[in-house]
């Protein structure tokens, strides 16, 4: 029986792919470098910090990655504080709603900062429904590790086998994998280039995944 769902937050939650999008191009330019589109699409899912390491690296820029993140996390700020269109990803509050007064429980694994999280979930009033908030950016690996998954299922207290993790990102899908636990990947309008071999359930609406339609999946896999 499904105890637990763990949310990924951007393209499953909110859409602030495109932003962020905005606040990277921003920081490339400031540092001088061209980032190909392939490049930057593989980044989905990881920290800000394991993306500006792997730019350094890449790039072999002379500044030291915390300072790419700070460019980066500045323009974001300017950004999302700015955009009146920002909106979450249509049907997700009605599943949230759906999950939390059937008992789930909701915890998020989201790679963002947590200053990033708490803005969203202030914006949205999000932190009514959710247990825990997990940040990757505070624990020793990014997506994808499995790490934040075995964390968020820890949390939630139940075992990893009643928990469910949605996500959109080929990197948090191979996370969730790897921590052995089921995962939805919602392969939305947002996605782009993704991944979803590994996800054990693809769907592009989230009304597929009320409630009872997983309580039926689950109930006819244990048969």
């Amino acid at each position: 029986m499904i105890k637990a769902i763990l949310f990924d937050m951007d393209g499953v939650i909110v859409d602030s792919e495109p932003l962020h999008k905005k606040a990277y191009y921003k920081m490339f330019k400031d540092v001088g470098i061209e980032v190909p589109d392939t490049l930057f699409e593989s980044f989905t899912g990881q920290s800000t910090l394991r993306i500006c390491q792997k730019l350094c690296l890449d790039f072999n820029l002379k500044q030291a990655p915390e300072d790419l993140v700070s460019l980066k996390r500045k323009h974001f700020k300017y950004i999302f504080a700015n955009d009146i269109n920002f909106q979450l990803i249509d049907g997700v509050l009605d599943l949230i709603i759906d999950y939390t007064k059937n008992g789930l429980k909701l915890v998020l694994a989201s790679s963002a900062s947590m200053v990033t999280i708490n803005n969203i979930f202030n914006r949205f009033k999000l932190d009514q429904y959710f247990i825990a908030k997990l940040s990757g950016a505070d624990l020793k690996a990014s997506k994808p590790h499995p790490e934040i998954f075995i964390k968020a299922a820890n949390i939630s207290g139940f075992k990893k086998e009643e928990c469910i993790v949605i996500e959109d990102s080929t990197n948090g899908i191979e996370a969730a994998s790897g921590a052995g636990i089921y995962c939805i990947g919602f392969d939305s309008f947002h996605s782009k280039n993704q991944d979803y071999s590994k996800a054990d359930l693809v769907v592009d609406d989230l009304s597929q995944i009320s409630f009872n339609k997983i309580e039926n999946l689950f109930q006819n896999l244990s048969k």
